[in-house]
């Protein structure tokens, strides 16, 4: 038996990343399983075989899949002895699925590949065939999927849409058609799957048939949360929620009930992530009550056990959040009483996982239902539950769980061998998804043990699991972008803490794997970014580029800043400041504050400034000045981000006046061709007028003729300037320059990082699609993009996120851009002066922007950073 013992609070702060808020607030299995299991067009036989599959397949929706798969392997040997070839594949189809649920890709891959051979030899005019065929396409497509072979999965789910409508199976095809988008969105092709999805809500509206529409709109709803889209998800939600009301069915009014909790759950954590206390708190909890009340009233409705435990669940995590202890009590006891009501399942094994996390976090731990002791019980109960259901998967994520319980209480042993058993579960099945949750558990244990080499060991596996795991990360999880910063980031920023520990010496092989790390930190930031893995990335040396260049890789750990290095011709160096991460975030938050606004205080900017200046720049000046270093280029972490190093003060005088300045994501996303000044064209465009409820931009007509009359090129201004105008120009003609003089936000969601066309917002998906030149004959990359008239969304902490996104999605080796907007007049004057300087030969990008910058500084009206500071030059600088 588990031992427990004193507990302190715990956060599985691993398990969110594959669990999911879809999980962690858990769903109605309606919701995620659209196109159910059909046997209705079995043909008819004088064995048992339809009653083994219609008892096969309730046994699959109690997600009992085990034996499931044990009374179809039964079916499907009857289905053979009797010839019946349709059935057969049928069954092996479903027997496909259930493997998959289990983890078992093999023997999913053999069952779906023997199915699909079979149906090959039944001819076409057999009236059943494409409707067992399209069930074993979708099959085989989501397997595919899972796999990571996302082309193959999209032609195959198009091939199961159209034998769902030869079919005449409308259910199916809206299901096939949800798939088709999701892997059409992997594959970066994010305008496709937008219109599969706008064309299928207008099909989905225009149904007839109540029970269709209801659990199309249900689907749609779920699918668009999990693109980030939460408006019109709930806006769906609502929808279906009307219809359930007017069916009378209990059942679809608790899974429409939930599916609106789990929409408002989503805002309200997706405001928290984004702000993270920046806004007003109280909208924080407005959408948690508007979340718990959707969770209470499906409680209260639902007739199943499944179902009402999955509402119970969510009700709790939000009364402990909001710090509503009597009714979570009462509750509990609720809860305690439905638990031996309802039958094992995967649903009930994660239930109890997630309301054992809700438990330990909750801020009262002294609480009776928040004691270890219950919530032991709970994970011993769910681990027992998950290997009688043989369900490997379930297995592993309750022994990781309790042996993280074990982990908070310092019983290092007893949670090395659960981590350890739960590992080897998940290794069993190949679910690496799940595998590095528990290499990082150990990586933890043996920190706290200080065993150094073990622990670096454990946590180098669980990142190179991540990063083995690009393309799956932002599929595993629906919100992923919201917890992201728990359970991915950790991983890489305590391996950095672990390479560069104070106590141990910093050699430069772990110099050298840290700056590594970083790296990989921020692609996997981006990634996470556009909810796809879509950056190619290759390793870059700064001799290379650059021999008057240095590479600053500043880092924020909990207890101080480590800065990494890069001076051309040496080895990596790194500096060390011990100052704690909170009061690094204050005085970053602060400077962006007085930088930002035009009438701060002079003497409290400056005092701020210096304080920044002397965390990353004043510990390794001597070394930049010595080494002759001309550019800074800076690999900035977290909230480092959001503001311009060009404004750090040194007491004398900014930064700017001493280097060239640039920011990139990485040296592995740089695309490193220096500029060609000998066909120096530029497409300018903009907005001059008030246009969707945005202000007019009154000098950027000056600003455009200023360029235009400094480089050649064509012009796009208010009515001509347009998503399609601006694609048309960029297909017919080279332009190394696009120069963009309009209204625009970066934010870390984005869906909210876009620009403004005179025919609406064009977000960053789209501007890459517009932007990358198809024609085969022209170069297909821009050398500079210029957003002139952006700014990073107020209230949003990791803003800047978005600038990054825009720089390596857009096409351009490198992006100028504004962190906010400032005049009119002063842009135009400092764009006048950038493309003048650009023009010169043997100036770099990074020097023509910082003489631009410094005749801003010098002139009297524009000496304020407010106006010079806020332009960055992200990506290849020279």
């Amino acid at each position: 038996m588990f031992k427990l013992f004193r507990f302190s609070l715990v956060l599985c702060l691993g398990l969110v990343i594959a669990l999911s808020w879809e999980n962690l607030i858990v769903p109605s299995p309606a919701i995620a399983n659209f196109s159910s299991l059909r046997l209705e067009r079995l043909i008819a036989s004088k064995f048992n075989s339809p009653q083994l599959l219609q008892q096969g397949k309730s046994l699959y929706e109690d997600e009992k899949f085990a034996e499931a798969i044990k009374i179809w392997r039964q079916a499907e040997r009857e289905f053979t002895g009797e010839k019946d070839t349709l059935n057969q594949a049928l069954t092996l189809s479903f027997l496909s699925l259930a493997y998959q649920k289990l983890g078992d890709r093999q023997s999913a891959q053999s069952t779906i590949d023997q199915s699909l051979s079979l149906l090959q030899t039944i001819p076409d005019s057999n009236r059943d065939k494409h409707q067992v065929l399209a069930t074993a396409l979708n099959t085989q497509g989501r397997l595919q999927r899972s796999l990571g072979q996302t082309e193959n999965a999209l032609f195959t789910l198009q091939k199961a849409t159209a034998a769902y409508q030869k079919a005449g199976d409308e259910s199916g095809r809206i299901g096939s058609l949800i798939n088709q988008a999701q892997s059409l969105q992997s594959l970066g092709f994010y305008q496709r799957s937008i219109k599969i999805l706008t064309d299928l809500e207008q099909n989905i509206q225009n149904q007839t048939n109540s029970q269709l529409k209801l659990k199309g709109l249900l689907s749609l709803s779920a699918i668009i949360r999990t693109n980030g889209d939460l408006e019109t998800s709930r806006k769906l939600g609502e929808q279906a929620l009307e219809i359930a009301e007017k069916l009378s069915s209990p059942s679809a009014l608790t899974t429409a009930l939930i599916n609106l909790g789990n929409t408002e759950f989503a805002l309200a954590k997706r405001a928290e992530s984004i702000a993270e206390g920046t806004i007003d708190n109280q909208q924080v909890q407005e959408k948690k009550l508007a979340a718990l009340n959707y969770y209470q009233k499906a409680a209260n409705l639902a007739n199943s056990g499944n179902q009402k435990l999955q509402a119970q669940v969510n009700q709790m995590r939000l009364l402990l959040e909001t710090k509503r202890w009597r009714e979570a009590e009462t509750l509990w006891q609720e809860i305690q009483s439905e638990l031996p009501q309802t039958p094992a399942s995967r649903s009930k094994v994660f239930a109890q996982i997630n309301l054992a996390n809700s438990l330990l976090k909750s801020p009262k731990s002294d609480l009776e239902f928040t004691q270890p002791q219950s919530v032991g019980k709970l994970l011993a109960n769910a681990v027992q539950e998950a290997k009688s259901l043989t369900d490997k998967r379930a297995e592993s994520y309750s022994l990781g769980v309790l042996g993280e319980l074990y982990e908070k209480t310092r019983q290092f042993w007893d949670a090395e061998q659960l981590t350890k058993q739960a590992l080897q579960q998940a290794n069993s099945i190949n679910a690496t998804d799940i595998s590095y949750l528990w290499e990082w558990q150990l990586g933890r244990l043996y920190k706290e043990q200080k065993k150094w080499d073990d622990a670096i060991a454990f946590y180098t596996t669980a990142v190179n699991t991540l990063k083995s795991l690009r393309s799956d990360l932002v599929t595993i999880n629906p919100e992923v972008q919201f917890t992201f910063r728990d359970s991915v980031e950790p991983v890489y920023r305590q391996l950095v803490d672990l390479l560069l520990q104070p106590q141990a010496e910093v050699n430069q092989t772990k110099l050298i794997k840290a700056r590594l790390v970083i790296e990989s930190l921020q692609l996997a930031e981006l990634d996470n970014f556009f909810r796809e893995a879509c950056l190619d990335a290759k390793p870059e040396q700064i001799d290379k580029l650059d021999v008057k260049a240095a590479v600053i890789y500043p880092v924020i750990l909990s207890d101080r800043l480590e800065i990494i290095a890069s001076l051309p011709q040496q080895p990596l160096k790194n500096y060390r400041v011990l100052i704690p991460q909170n009061q690094v975030e204050t005085t970053i938050h602060q400077l962006e504050q007085a930088l930002a606004i035009r009438h701060s205080n002079q003497e409290e900017r400056l005092k701020i400034s210096q304080k920044v200046y002397d965390w990353l720049i004043r510990p390794l000046q001597a070394d930049l000045q010595a080494s002759g270093v001309e550019t800074l280029v800076f690999i900035s972490d977290g909230s480092l981000r959001n503001i311009p190093m060009a404004a750090l003060h040194n007491g004398e005088k900014y930064l700017v006046e001493e280097y060239n300045l640039a920011l990139t994501p990485g040296l592995q996303l740089l695309r490193t061709q220096p500029l060609n000044r000998e066909r120096l064209r530029a497409l300018t465009g903009g907005l001059s007028e008030e246009r969707e409820g945005f202000s007019a931009l009154p000098g950027v007509k000056l600003e455009l003729e200023q360029i235009n009359a400094e480089v050649p090129g064509i012009t796009l201004l208010n009515q001509n300037f347009t998503s399609s105008s601006l694609e048309q120009q960029v297909a017919e003609l080279p332009f190394p320059v696009v120069h963009l003089a309009t209204h625009g936000q970066f934010s870390s969601n984005f869906k909210q990082t876009f620009i403004l066309a005179w025919d609406g917002p064009i977000n960053v998906k789209q501007l890459d699609e517009l932007l990358r030149n198809k024609n085969p004959n022209l170069p297909s990359e821009i050398e500079l993009l210029v957003l002139s008239a952006c700014e990073t969304a107020t209230g949003d902490s990791r803003a800047a996120l978005g600038l990054a996104g825009v720089a390596v999605r857009a096409g351009a080796r490198s992006t100028l851009a504004t962190l906010w907007k400032v005049s009119d007049e002063s842009t135009a004057a400092l764009m006048t002066e950038f493309y003048r300087e650009l023009a010169t030969p043997g100036i770099t990008k990074a020097e023509a922007l910082r003489r631009a910058q410094i005749t801003l500084l010098n002139n009297r009206r524009y000496r304020n950073p407010y106006f010079w500071a806020p332009y960055v030059l992200v990506g290849n600088w020279l």
